[in-house]
This record gives structure tokens, C-alpha cells and sequence, in this order.
């Protein structure tokens, strides 16, 4: 507009007479067959002061009749003052828009004059000197102009409604120029007197704005105007080393920080100022080192609604990183103690090991060399529950060690049937399992076809796994008797490259898996028999899932009995 000026004062009158200056306006309307006019509230004012009637007679008259194509008004409503001067121009059909960034001068164009002032006119008050002129290249020129305006406008009637609402739009600038972003970003800090709320959506955005001087800048007014800042950032450390180097300078009062998850989506820095200013500041490229080539678009609020709409996403990301660091504090804590507690049990079931050993061999010595039966009763009772206390200490080991991811193993290629048929002995020798039914009702059968199938695993893991599988099977059969399975057969995973591997099934007849421990039947402590620790499943599953393999339970179809299965790579030879 000044460039404009520059040239149109060396070829336009200037009026500085009142009444002159009245008459013109009237006149250039008057004679009119388009107006345009350009004016801020003053200038408005002033019409409707001085002759508003011309502007009525005009209206109904001339375009009323077809003669005249209107009369257009750009302006900046602000407030509910000039929104009500507005709507009287309005009623009488004016067209009106709103436009923000009005130009520095007021000016108004028909189809042959131009007229503007460069005076700052409030309360309607007469502007001193009128610039004139009806040269055709400068009539286009404040003509252009003015529809540029127009086309930018927003519509009177829904500025008006946002006034009414309280939604304040004229107080929202969308900047595309990182470098005007910067300029604005920087001056909202400044301005800063009670608080500053940031959030920071990558680690490389606070180091850029850190490099403009935003947050030296935040330091500057905490320190010396006593603003509190809050922070959002990502945890880093590079981040979190600024932070510490920012404390040395203001009291943790003064400037609070928290640290929140990298944003992958939402990529936009948030400033909020005094409740009053925000900026919102598109990443477009986050590699990059500068501000300039980073930020895309930027916006700036200072509409109310606006402004507290960011306020309150930025008290919730608050809230919840308050919650995130308490729940972090405590996981921590929880850690530790599950430490301690594994630690202390390791101690004491390794401890237990130590006197289990001796109780037990010198028991069996006594027990051998004793011909007191009664004596020998005793012993066998000190014998048996010895074992039972070292199989729980051992069982309590593995637990920890299967916590722990610390279960090691000797693996080695072996053939399964040899493991399978040592426990089937261990079971026999044991008394456990009757090979043929006799007139005990209570006969446990056995049932398995031996089967040459290698694995490379540990032989003594998998043979406990297969002892426990049979020890529980027999558990539940032997009080009616029945039929305990074992089943081997080979099967090819679809889902891991046509893998062969083995499944090992132990099927029987006995009770069955009660259904209200069937969702946890693998988780420790899980056990509705009066013997036992609820350990073995658990142990077992461990065992298996550390080779690779799975386990699972189901109940058998015919209501008698459950089958416990697990698989098993099966070895290249």
C-alpha cells in the first residue's frame, strides 16, 4: 500500500477542507454505479455520522432499480460495538466483510474516483485530508487491492456470530513463513509475565528452539519476572542434560519438567503463554538441524476458546506423566522387591540342600543296617518326607530359574524312547504302576508302544517333565484305577518353515481336570490335590517353552480322564 501511495500522491488532489471533504464522499457515491470502500471502524463511524442516508437512498434506489451493482465494505469487527455498527449497514443491504490485517490506509473506489486517507480516525471523527483522484490507473490499482481483500474476507453475519459466542477467529493467524514463525514464536515468550507451558513432540525440537533462544528466553523471564515454565519433552539425554545445566540457574519452583514418550504421530510443538497466547508449530521435517527447515506451518491463537482448548490437552498430558513417573516408581520398587524375594528364596532353598543330603543318606544307612521294625517304620517316615522336602527345594529352584530366563541348559541328541521307558521303571520300581490288571480294582494299566524318535535337548530336563506328567497321571487314576497312555507322534509345523517336531501325550482315565483350575492350570500354586506344591505344571511348562516346544491340557472327550501334551523339535540326523 505504501509503494502505491508513493505514486498515486504525484497524481491526485488533496482536500483539507471539512465540508469538502464531505461533499466529495457524497458525491463519488452518488455518481456511482460500483463502491467499494475499505475502512476500519472509524472510518465506518464517520459514514454512518455524517451521511448514512446517501448510503440508504443508494441502496433502494439506485439498486433497488438495477441501476447500480452495490455497495461492498471490507472492515475489521472486533468487538460488539462494531459488530452492531455493521449489522445497520447491513439491514440496508451492504455487503461486508471481515478481514484481520487491514491495510495502513482507508480508502473507498467507485467506477470512476478513488478516494483515501492515511489518518487514523476514532469516534467517527472527520479526517483532515482526502486524497483524490480519477485517473483510471490508479482507480485499478486501489481496486485490485481492495478485491484481494474481499477474496480473503470472512462473511460479516458469521464474524458476528463468532463475537456472539464468544469465539474470538480475528485472534487466529495461520503463518506459512517459518522465518515470520520465528519472529512471532519468539516475541510470545518474551511476552511471558505469569506462565509458560511447552510441549515438545521430539527430542530435535527442543534443541532447535533451544538454538533460537526460546528457551533461554523461558530462563530469562522465570528469573527475572518470576514466570513459572512447564515443560513437556522427550526423555533424552541430551534433553535431560539441558535441563539439569537450566537448574543451575532457577530454583525447581520455577521451571518444572517432564518427560513424556516421543510423539510418532502427532509432530507439533505447543507453546501456551499467560493463558492467553498460543503457537502451534508443524514439524515438516524433523532431520533437519534449523528451524527455518524443520517447521511447516504455524498458527496463532489468542482467542480464549482457542488458547484453553491447549491448556487442557497440555493439564492432561500433565496429569498423565505424573501418573506414568508414579507407576514407573512403583514398577521400579516392585522390581526390586521381586529381586530380593527371588534372591532370598534362591539362599534358602540352596541352604535347605545342604542338611536335606545327610538327613537323607544317613536315614537310608540307619534303615539298612536296623532290624527293628519299628524303628524301620520311623525311618522309612524321616526317609519319605526328607525326599518330599528335597523335591520341593528343587522345585522352588527351577521356579526362580524359570523367572529368571536363567534355566540352563545341557542339551544333547538322545532317543526319546529311552527316557520315556527309564521313567516307566522309575514308576515300577517305585510301586507306582501294575503292568496287568489284577484283582485290585484299583490296578493302574499302562499303555505306550515304543518308538525311535531322537531330539537335541537336555535329557535330565525333559526326563523330569515326563516323570511329573506320569506322577500326576497316576495321582489321579489310582483311587478307581484305569489306563494312563503315552503317545508319541510326529507332526510338521505350518507356521515355522514345515519344522518337523514330536508330540508327547500322556493320556488317562482318572479324574479329569477340575474346570475351575482349568484357565490356570500352568500357573504356580495351581493345584486342588491335598499333596503337592501346585509347582509341577508350572516348572514343566518352563522346561518345555526354554526348548522351544509348547504344553498343553485338555480333557478328554468322553468325560474320563485328561491328556497332557507337549512338542518337541525334532534332531537332523
Amino acid at each position: 500500500m505504501k509503494q502505491y501511495l508513493s505514486t498515486v500522491l504525484k497524481e491526485i488532489k488533496v482536500l483539507q477542507n471539512v465540508d469538502e471533504i464531505l461533499k466529495k464522499g457524497k458525491d463519488i457515491l452518488e455518481s456511482s454505479i460500483e463502491f467499494l470502500a475499505c475502512s476500519k471502524f472509524g472510518g465506518m463511524q464517520l459514514v454512518y455520522n455524517n451521511y448514512f442516508d446517501t448510503y440508504e437512498k443508494v441502496m433502494m434506489n439506485k439498486y433497488g432499480k438495477g441501476e447500480h451493482k452495490g455497495i461492498r465494505w471490507v472492515t475489521s469487527i472486533i468487538d460488539k460495538d462494531s459488530a452492531n455498527l455493521v449489522r445497520l449497514f447491513l439491514n440496508i443491504g451492504v455487503q461486508i466483510r471481515h478481514v484481520k490485517n487491514m491495510p495502513p490506509i482507508d480508502f473507498a473506489v467507485s467506477d470512476k474516483e478513488m478516494m483515501a486517507t492515511i489518518e487514523k480516525m476514532g469516534g467517527g471523527e472527520m479526517a483532515q485530508s482526502l486524497l483524490v483522484s480519477n485517473e483510471p490507473a490508479y482507480i485499478n490499482h486501489f481496486a485490485f487491492i481492495f478485491e484481494e481483500l474481499w477474496k480473503n474476507g470472512i462473511d460479516a453475519n458469521e464474524r458476528m456470530k463468532d463475537i456472539e459466542t464468544g469465539v474470538d477467529l480475528a485472534d487466529i493467524e495461520v503463518i506459512p513463513s517459518s522465518a515470520r514463525a520465528q519472529v512471532v514464536y519468539l516475541d510470545i515468550v518474551k511476552s511471558a509475565s505469569e506462565e509458560i507451558l511447552w510441549i515438545f513432540p521430539t527430542t530435535n525440537a527442543f534443541v532447535r528452539q533451544d538454538k533460537i533462544g526460546a528457551i533461554p528466553l523461558a530462563v530469562q523471564a522465570a528469573r527475572e519476572r518470576n514466570v513459572k515454565v512447564k515443560i513437556l519433552a522427550p526423555a533424552n539425554s541430551v534433553v535431560q542434560q539441558k535441563i539439569r545445566h537450566i537448574k543451575e540457574y532457577c530454583t525447581s519452583d520455577m521451571i518444572d519438567v517432564r518427560y513424556i514418550e516421543q510423539m510418532s504421530e502427532t509432530k507439533a510443538t505447543i507453546l501456551v503463554v499467560d493463558r492467553k497466547d498460543s503457537m502451534i508449530m508443524e514439524l515438516k521435517d524433523d532431520s533437519k538441524s534449523t528451524f527455518a527447515e524443520a517447521i511447516g506451518l504455524s498458527t496463532y491463537y489468542n482467542s480464549k476458546a482457542g488458547v484453553l482448548s491447549y491448556v487442557s490437552i497440555f493439564e492432561n498430558l500433565w496429569k498423565q506423566s505424573e501418573l506414568y513417573d508414579q507407576l514407573k516408581e512403583a514398577h521400579e520398587q516392585l522390581k526390586t522387591h521381586d529381586k530380593m524375594q527371588k534372591e532370598f528364596i534362591n539362599i534358602a532353598a540352596h541352604e535347605l540342600r545342604t542338611p536335606i543330603q545327610p538327613i537323607l543318606s544317613l536315614s537310608e544307612v540307619v534303615l539298612n543296617n536296623t532290624k527293628d521294625r519299628e524303628q524301620a517304620e520311623l525311618l522309612e517316615i524321616i526317609n519319605r518326607n526328607g525326599k518330599r522336602l528335597r523335591r520341593l527345594t528343587e522345585d522352588i529352584l527351577d521356579v526362580t530359574k524359570i523367572e529368571s530366563q536363567s534355566l540352563n541348559l545341557n542339551k544333547e541328541q538322545f532317543n526319546l524312547n529311552d527316557v520315556i521307558t527309564s521313567a516307566i521303571d522309575d514308576m515300577m520300581a517305585n510301586k507306582v504302576l501294575l503292568k496287568t490288571e489284577n484283582n485290585n480294582n484299583r490296578a493302574i494299566k499302562l499303555l505306550y508302544t515304543p518308538q525311535e524318535v531322537f531330539v537335541n535337548a537336555d535329557k535330565g530336563r525333559i526326563s523330569q517333565v515326563i516323570l511329573n506328567l506320569l506322577d500326576n497321571a497316576v495321582k489321579f487314576t489310582v483311587d478307581s484305577g484305569g489306563t494312563i497312555a503315552i503317545i508319541l507322534e510326529k507332526k510338521e509345523e505350518e507356521f515355522n518353515n514345515n519344522a518337523q517336531h514330536v508330540i508327547i501325550s500322556i493320556k488317562d482315565t482318572g479324574k479329569g481336570i477340575d474346570a475351575g483350575i482349568f484357565p490356570r492350570l500352568f500357573t504356580k500354586f495351581t493345584t486342588k490335590s491335598e499333596k503337592g506344591t501346585g509347582l509341577g505344571l508350572f516348572i514343566c511348562k518352563g522346561i518345555i517353552e526354554a526348548h522351544g516346544g509348547k504344553m498343553w491340557a485338555k480333557s478328554n472327550p468322553n468325560g474320563k480322564g485328561a491328556t497332557f501334551s507337549f512338542s518337541l523339535p525334532l534332531s537332523k540326523l
